[in-house]
């Protein structure tokens, strides 16, 4: 039999493998050309030896070639800057890096400006964006209080109800710069917070925040000292008329002229001045040093004397908003407690203000009474929507008949039936 003449070639059924695509063909890096290889260097020995000889090392297969040189090249990434130009956006600055200088011009715009009320909620809102700032140091801490001065000018526009909320983010805001202020400063910031911040929390709808006011004015009237004698004759001399302080200026004034002619007539005995060179000096300098103590005491006396008669000023005022929601049945219970606790401390206050405190206290304890009662605040009976109408439609007439009135008309056919 003949030889097959398919000897030795691949089955029909296999498909020969397709032929690379030029782009991958131009792709892929060009194996180089191998150099031929050296011939080693053997040697030869003549002694016979019944091991044969090693084999030669078999040739190093060819380096795989990498996928990622397969891999279609990434197109060039356009810039945003070349395509969409950036728009400018306008920017505010939160943070300024002002002088001196000019925080203290802006100050004293904002305290000419302030005292309009219907620019001061912008004004105040410049102000707190000055606090935060860091701008309220020792070298501005006078102008800084001259804003507050005369924020305060008028005692009743901080209870304002178009104005009270500024006023609380205001002198709230001014506790973070009170290390800022001396001592007659502090004293003084502390008043206008309790008529500012305290008294306007009294107006809220909050029960918790109502009651946390409420605690806060006890404390602040248990920390106040027993009222002295000295106390209430200094508040009857703050409270005296105008005409009798415009009589006692003219009375000065009629004093320094009569003691001009005595200074006259001591200058004719001395003349020259000659008296005043005998007397030592160390006498001067003891009686100098004695009247700056006196005089360093009597004003620390003074100042302690005016922010004690303020601070009472301003807790009564306090203690009388307070009273004015009596109306609203979740104040009452704790309008109780504090004005029991404002007539148990009234010997802290002063004699004009003992009489207001215990006006407010009999009438408290009179609303409270009725509450007792049953009553309401306005003396009448407390009835629920029940009990209300109940009464309403004791005295109605109504028929027993299908959707007739009592007197027989037919008014009522449509909501009844």
């Amino acid at each position: 039999m003949a030889d097959d003449l398919f000897e030795g070639l691949p089955p029909p059924s296999a498909d020969p493998p397709p032929p690379p695509s030029p782009e991958i063909q131009l792709r892929q890096p060009q194996p180089e050309p191998r150099k031929p290889p050296k011939p080693r260097k053997t040697a030869s020995f003549s002694c016979d030896s019944s091991s044969p000889a090693p084999a030669p090392p078999p040739p190093a297969a060819p380096k795989p070639i990498l996928k990622s040189a397969l891999k279609r090249p990434n197109p060039a990434e356009s810039t945003p800057e070349e395509t969409v130009p950036e728009k400018k956006k306008l920017r505010f600055k939160t943070t300024t890096d002002a002088s001196e200088q000019q925080v203290i011009e802006a100050m004293q715009k904002i305290a000419s400006h302030i005292k309009t009320p219907a620019k001061f909620s912008k004004a105040s809102k410049l102000a707190i964006q000055l606090i935060q700032a860091g701008s309220v140091k020792a070298e501005t801490s006078d102008y800084f209080f001259a804003i507050l001065e005369a924020a305060m000018e008028s005692p009743t526009s901080c209870t304002d109800p178009s104005m009270r909320a500024d006023y609380h983010a205001l002198f709230s805001a001014a506790q973070d710069a009170s290390e800022c202020l001396d001592k007659k400063q502090k004293n003084q910031l502390t008043t206008w917070t309790i008529r500012a911040v305290m008294a306007n929390e009294l107006f809220t709808d909050d029960s918790f925040l109502f009651s946390k006011a409420a605690g806060r004015l006890k404390e602040a009237i248990s920390n106040l000292p027993v009222a002295t004698e000295d106390d209430d004759r200094e508040e009857a001399a703050v409270l005296e008329d105008g005409t009798k302080i415009a009589d006692e200026d003219d009375q000065t004034k009629q004093d320094v002229t009569s003691a001009a002619p005595a200074e006259n007539n001591d200058e004719l005995s001395d003349p020259f001045g000659l008296d005043a060179f005998l007397t030592p000096a160390s006498t001067k300098k003891d009686d100098r040093t004695k009247e700056k103590k006196d005089n360093k005491i009597t004003k620390e006396e003074e100042e302690t004397k005016r922010f004690l008669r303020s601070k009472r000023e301003a807790l009564v005022l306090c203690l009388e908003i307070a009273a004015r929601r009596y109306k609203t049945p979740w104040c009452q219970t704790v309008i109780d407690i504090l004005a029991k606790h404002a007539f148990d401390n009234i010997a802290r206050f002063t004699l004009k203000q003992r009489t207001a405190i215990e006006k407010l206290w009999v009438s408290i304890r009179e609303q409270h009474n009725r509450r007792k009662q049953g009553k309401s605040v306005t003396g009448k009976l407390d009835v629920n929507a029940f009990e209300w109408l109940q009464q309403k439609y004791s005295t109605e007439k109504i028929s027993i008949r299908h959707s007739v009135s009592g007197s027989g008309g037919r008014k009522t056919e449509t909501w009844l039936g």
